[in-house]
């Protein structure tokens, strides 16, 4: 199981990577976006620099046509580092480059997938990752978690070293549905992690652990202090 951050926000990077076993990044031009007036390069040279060579870093090509789309690629491995997972829409053009990045033995993840057809063509291409969008196959009345274990067995039955990597998400429940229903991997936007130890359980239950602890052995003190 891996969770990664979906954002580009160096500030976000820094704090969440020292809280969750992060996996990696992921990144795309919306999210870029959000980022402003930005050198894009050496913005992702400096995420890469925080999250270290042993996580996973996917940058998204822009361009629409296999000529563009490989020069994206091409470009993305060049100037940021060989070892970044090229994400590719699953389009028609796209299937053509992952198919083209797999033979030169770059990372890919295949993303922008919202039905069955188009995971099984990305796993048959040999993408490294499948990224099913979970929220958005939802508002198109298309159910994530039947999809999502279907591709899961896809893969299983294939002997394939694809994994999934669902993202989209507005909620907690929804990752929690991805990953049980055979997602290796789930992307989220910071705001998913914070809403998930928002709890008020959770803060009442550690206030208490701490007023009972205090009763016994004195206001302030901790098993440090003993």
């Amino acid at each position: 199981m891996e969770f990664m951050l979906d954002t580009a926000n160096i500030a976000d990077i820094k704090k969440f990577e020292k809280i969750i076993p992060l996996a990696g990044v992921t990144s795309n031009p919306s999210i870029v976006k959000n980022e402003g007036n930005i050198e894009f390069f050496s913005h992702m040279k400096q995420i890469r620099q925080i999250i270290g060579d042993d996580k996973s870093l996917h940058v998204q090509v822009v361009a629409t046509d296999y000529e563009g789309m490989l020069k994206d690629a091409e470009t993305i491995l060049a100037k940021i580092d060989k070892n970044v997972f090229v994400k590719v829409p699953v389009s028609e053009e796209g299937i053509k480059i992952i198919k083209e990045l797999k033979k030169r033995e770059v990372n890919v993840t295949a993303t922008a997938i919202y039905t069955k057809f188009q995971a099984y063509l990305a796993i048959a291409a040999g993408a490294d990752y499948i990224a099913p969008y979970f929220n958005r196959m939802e508002n198109l009345n298309i159910d994530p978690r039947e999809a999502i274990a279907e591709m899961a067995k896809e893969i299983s039955r294939t002997n394939s070293q694809t994994k999934i990597l669902a993202a989209s998400f507005k909620n907690v429940g929804q990752v929690n549905a991805a990953l049980e229903n055979g997602a290796h991997s789930a992307t989220m936007g910071v705001d998913i992690i914070k809403s998930a130890f928002a709890m008020p359980s959770i803060e009442k239950a550690v206030v208490d652990f701490t007023s009972d602890w205090e009763a016994s052995f004195g206001e302030g003190t901790t098993i440090a202090s003993l």
